[in-house]
């Protein structure tokens, strides 16, 4: 069979909400081809970001519970979305949302229970794709590269700008790909403190004066220093990043400023003055000083897609990844993870 209908769901780490994306692939002559039938981004209540940002501090008793509930909520999402655009599925790819990630001690974890999912909506869930990299050795992220290679080939780099920024892109004929820097994580949390839930369109930033103590301080984090296969996860995030930024006595603007000078100096690094195509994607896509900040440092071609793409590739790609898991071909790279081996990751749910 090279036909499949999905429902990708994916909920990032900025906390917006939950991205749901009804995909159609084919495989055609061993190409595949895709198209977004149906999207919706369901925004999260507040109380709901607050469950979710404080997970990663309940009992373990209390996340198992927490797993459940969030996993029946996905599955009333998906059941939801069908029927109000009667439309049908063969199955649900679903990332879930991530509260612990540490791959040096060999654990990662995303709630959203995929057997409460399964059991929710009615149909066959594919979730839990990171476990098994990381019990491999690798990072277990990004997962996203595999589609960008197959799905986005026309491509120099696929930058996501979502709540970390990640990069992916061809070198010494294998795929690379690794999480950058902290992006609307950051950019978010900052814009709360001026009553805001973002910075639209970069306008605070765009306000704020370039603080360069701050800014060498946030280049000289050490996560720099490291090569790739390289993830960041929360944990990492509050302990570097937000301990420098709240130490910092700046003006909110100023520090909204700075910050998007370093992720456009980070993400220059990385593409190492090539003037190749770099496809742009996520929610920061929309911010446009921050793509300002990017041009201005980075040679690279900036390409930014249709609002569709924007929003809902991470959704699209986690579908893919689920029909790569359905034909058990593989949906993780070790040249990315820094895994043992390549492997097709994902625990399959039938209801």
């Amino acid at each position: 069979m090279n036909r499949y209908k999905v429902v990708g769901i994916m909920s990032g780490t900025s906390l917006d909400g939950v991205d749901l994306a009804l995909c159609a692939f084919e495989k055609v002559n061993g190409k595949w081809s895709f198209e977004i039938e149906k999207e919706e981004t369901i925004p999260y209540t507040s109380q709901q970001r607050k469950n979710l940002a404080g997970a990663s501090r309940l009992s373990a008793e209390k996340y198992a519970e927490e797993h459940d509930s969030y996993g029946r909520f996905l599955g009333e999402l998906v059941k939801k979305f069908l029927k109000k655009n009667d439309k049908k599925a063969e199955f649900v790819a679903s990332h879930g949302h991530t509260v612990f990630h540490q791959p040096a001690k060999r654990f990662t974890a995303q709630i959203g229970d995929g057997a409460a999912l399964s059991a929710a909506c009615g149909l066959p869930v594919v979730c839990d794709f990171r476990s098994a990299d990381v019990a491999l050795g690798g990072q277990g992220a990004p997962l996203v590269p595999i589609g960008d290679q197959l799905l986005f080939s026309e491509y120099n780099f696929c930058l996501n700008l979502g709540g970390i920024a990640n990069i992916s892109y061809a070198k010494a004929g294998k795929r690379i790909a690794f999480d950058i820097c902290p992006v609307n994580i950051v950019l978010n949390e900052l814009a709360s403190q001026k009553g805001m839930r973002y910075d639209k369109d970069g306008k605070l930033a765009r306000k704020g004066k370039l603080q360069l103590r701050l800014l060498e301080k946030l280049n000289a984090i050490s996560f720099y220093k490291n090569t790739s296969p390289k993830s960041l996860g929360r944990e990492d995030i509050e302990k570097y990043f937000f301990r420098i930024i709240e130490k910092d006595k700046s003006a909110t603007e100023d520090k909204l400023r700075t910050f998007c000078e370093h992720i456009a100096i980070q993400i220059a690094a990385i593409t190492a003055g090539s003037a190749g195509k770099m496809l742009v994607t996520g929610g920061g896509a929309h911010n446009g000083f921050l793509i300002e900040r990017i041009a201005a440092n980075s040679k690279a071609g900036i390409v930014i897609p249709s609002s569709q793409i924007i929003e809902f590739k991470e959704a699209l790609i986690f579908a893919f990844l689920g029909v790569l898991r359905w034909r058990n071909e593989v949906n993780s790279l070790s040249s990315v993870t820094g895994a043992t081996r390549d492997s097709s990751g994902g625990a399959i749910y039938q209801p």
